[in-house]
This record gives structure tokens, sequence and C-alpha cells, in this order.
């Protein structure tokens, strides 16, 4: 845990020089840092003094012995969040859901005393499209335009990516091209039925030609996982709601998937994006999916189920729904 905070203290926590004029919370901290640096700087003395810093009970309202509890949470939370929090968002974020049960106004006193931003500023801000690949990823896809019947569920769906993708013509098996071409040929003498057997024989190997605006593609099938959210099974209350609502997000369009991993039932798992849309942040804040904790430690992940908890959409409009690993794990036992 020291390793991690004395990292990022030195990365960040330099003193500012008389060029940053701007500065945010009693720390003097510049602009360019923001108050994560402090953050990071005060968590490290804390580990080794026990400590909490000196002025932070001018902006809360509980003791000492309160904060001492909240900076050992925050040590923890820290200490497992990978990566840790470099942007303010982030550390706000950390803040926010570690200290949910405490007072709002010690919270939020917090935050101030850092320069972080507050709850309500931090709702109100949606997910960028990155630019670059995010940390963890192995490759980029981009699918034709999805078929809604393709959504299994509320986190999963099987797309297809054309092969005149370069990195998709490389990996083309020799006898799905074979069979394709000797399709074509059936197709042109009018051979309807040749043409299915040599189709079927693409099919079978993972492939398919499909026509779009009256053009033959011949595109690899790929199960998806949505990372990082766990949306109710089919047969589970809100299940249909889950899945006609993926369907809706996707439905005819093209999508830039962002691959993390494999899963063991040869899903691809990884971010989802759809028209400047973010899928798993619509997932979540329409009330039709969990932060899959488990697997997936973003705490913007986290916020987007917190908020929509609390203005009880989707399935939070029960009081207290089922989770999907529960469920999966009664029904094993009942079987």
């Amino acid at each position: 845990m020291g390793n991690v905070l004395r990292s990022l203290y030195g990365c960040c926590c330099k003193p500012t020089t008389t060029g940053d004029s701007d500065y945010l919370g009693p720390h003097g901290v510049s602009v360019s840092t923001v108050g994560v640096s402090a953050l990071a700087q005060d968590l490290f003395n804390f580990e080794n003094t026990s400590q909490v810093p000196e002025g932070l009970s001018k902006h809360v309202q509980s003791s000492k012995k309160a904060q001492a509890k909240w900076y050992r949470k925050l040590l923890e939370a820290w200490r497992e969040a990978k990566p840790p929090p470099k942007t303010p968002e982030e550390a706000a974020r950390l803040v926010i859901q570690t200290l949910e049960r405490h007072q709002q106004a010690d919270v939020e006193g917090l935050l101030a005393f850092y320069g972080l931003p507050l709850p309500h500023t931090l709702i109100q801000l949606s997910a960028e499209i990155p630019t670059s690949f995010p940390e963890g990823v192995q490759f980029e896809l981009h699918t034709i335009p999805v078929d809604a019947k393709a959504v299994g569920d509320g986190d999963g769906m099987t797309v297809y990516v054309s092969t005149a993708d370069p990195r998709e013509s490389e990996m083309v098996p020799r006898e799905v091209l074979l069979a394709a071409v000797k399709r074509s040929k059936a197709r042109d003498r009018k051979d309807y039925t040749i043409a299915d057997k040599h189709h079927q024989k693409i099919i079978d190997s993972g492939y398919r030609v499909i026509n779009i605006q009256n053009e033959e593609i011949l595109a690899r099938k790929c199960r998806i996982r949505l990372r990082g959210i766990d949306a109710p099974e089919t047969e589970m209350r809100y299940g249909n709601e889950a899945k006609e609502e993926l369907a809706k997000l996707v439905q005819g369009k093209c999508l830039r998937v962002l691959v993390y991993e494999e899963d063991p039932y040869r899903r691809l798992v990884g971010d989802v994006y759809c028209n400047g849309i973010f899928v798993q942040e619509a997932m979540l804040k329409k009330g039709f999916a969990w932060h899959y904790k488990a697997f997936d430690q973003r705490l913007e992940f986290a916020t987007w189920e917190r908020e929509a908890r609390e203005k009880r959409v989707g399935l939070w409009a029960d009081a207290n729904p089922e989770e999907p690993w529960e469920w999966k794990r009664r029904n094993r036992r009942q079987g």
C-alpha cells in the first residue's frame, strides 16, 4: 500500500510554482494536480502516523476519532482500487462510495477540503468515448449493423465483424474463403441448393455471408459480454425488460467494442460504444443492470448504479431485487 501511495505522491505531490495561481482547498493544490495529490499525501501520512490532517475539523462535523475511521476506510479502498485514482473525478468517486453511509455534510466537507468535485457535479457527468486504448484493452472490433434478435439478454449479444477489416482478413481460414467463392459461383449459376451447402460450411466455421444494402459481406461471428455489468437473466423479474432495453440501444447500429479478454464461455468481454453512447452506462443509469463488482472496480459504474437505485428506475422499482449471481447460485442448489 505504501508503495502505491508513495508512487502517486512522488508524481504529483510536488511544491507548486509561482505560476500556479489557481488553488482549490486549504492544501493550496494547483489546478494541474487538483486534490488527488493532497489526498494521496494525507493517506500516506495517515498510514505511517495514524494522524488525520490538521484543519479538516473546520470542514466537517464529526470528531477526530470518526475522521480516523474514514481514513482507515479510504486506505483500504485505495488499496483495492486497480488502478488507484489519478483524476479528481476518480478520487471523488472513491471517497463518495467508501463513505456513502456517513453524513452527507461530512462527505461533502471532506471533498471540499481537498478541492474534489462534489456529488451533484459527478452525477451529471457522462462517459467520454476513448480516443485511444484504455489500459487492458487487447484489440478493437467494429461490427456491422446489429440484429435485435441477436441480443440474448441485458448484458450479452452476438455480433458480426466484416472480414474486410484488416485485422479480420488475416485470420479467415482458407476453407472459409474457398467456400465463399464456391457459394458465389453456385449462386451465379442459380444453383441455390449447392450455394446453401457451401454457406452452411461457412456458418459451421463461425462465419456468415450477410446481405447489407444489396452487398454481400463475409463476416465473423463474435459473442460479446458487456464488461462490468450483470443484467437479470431472462427468466428473472425484469430480465425481458433488460434484454429489450439493450436491443433498443444497439438494433441496426454499428458498434465499437474495446475487447479486454475472452471469458471461459469464449465470449469477448468488452466495453461497447454505439452512436456516441457508452452502452454499459446507459444500462446502469436506466436501472437494467447491476455493477458487477466481483469483476470490475470502476467507481463510475457504482455511481451510475447508485443513481438509478436512488431514482428507483428499472429494476430498482422493487425494494430488494435479487442479484443475478444470487439467483444462479440458488437455482444451482435447487437443481
